[in-house]
Parts: structure tokens; sequence; C-alpha cells
């Protein structure tokens, strides 16, 4: 019997752009998405979002986590947790995020700010001055 996980991630389904498909406009979800046709507009999501081999983005995004392997375009990706870049992926635009993993082949035009806050964690406190 397999195991089921019964945890209540606020997720009910997987959105999915497919193949061929043109969408204009904004796209605000709490679940995961799966582009795998063009989509101009600004994503915002609570989850993971896809962006397939054939997928194409023009618009900035926010998320907690996103994969690519297609073409993304935008100003701002604003990511809290991973961003993943495949071998053929073509990025254009400014990342702010936790973590990053590029694999070889995968193309980024853009400036990268990572948040780090182990760094600041261990760094030890500002002391008063003494009078």
């Amino acid at each position: 019997m397999k195991e089921t996980d019964t945890r209540d991630y606020g997720v009910s389904a997987v959105n999915v752009i497919a193949q061929g498909t043109q969408l204009q406009g904004n796209l605000i979800t709490s679940s995961d998405c799966r582009i795998d046709g063009a989509l101009r507009g600004n994503i915002e999501s609570k989850a993971k979002i896809i962006v397939g081999r054939s997928g194409v983005v023009e618009g900035n995004i926010k998320c907690a986590n996103i994969e690519i392997e297609g073409a993304v375009k935008a100003e701002s990706l604003l990511v809290s947790e991973l961003v993943s870049l495949k071998a053929t992926a073509n990025l254009i635009g400014n990342i702010e995020t936790g973590k990053i993993a590029i694999e070889p082949g995968a193309e980024f035009s853009g400036n990268c700010k990572m948040r780090n806050n182990r760094v600041a964690a261990q760094q030890p406190a500002a002391q008063p001055e003494k009078k």
C-alpha cells in the first residue's frame, strides 16, 4: 500500500498552460504551475513554477520555487527558496533568491542577489559604545 502525504499545503491542483497556448495577463495562484506555452504578464505564486522547455514567460515572477527549462524575460524574479536553471534555460532578468542552481549550458543575463540568513545569524551583534 502506498503511503499518502496528508499534510495540507493549501495547494489543491497544478495549473498547466499547455504548449501552443498563449495567454496575456497576470497569473495569481497558490498552487504549483507548469508553463509549456507562452505567457505575457506577471506571475505570483505561493508554490512552485515550472517553465517547461517550450515555455516562454515575459513578465515579473514572484514565487517560492522556480524551475526553468525554457525562456524567461523578467525585470524581477523574486524567489523565496530555490531558482533552478536547467541546461536548456534562457533567463534574462534580475534574480533575488535564497538559493540558486545553474546547470551547464543554461544562459543567464542579469544580476543575482542572494539572501543568506545564516551569515547574519553568525555575525556578532553590535556592541553599544562605552561612555
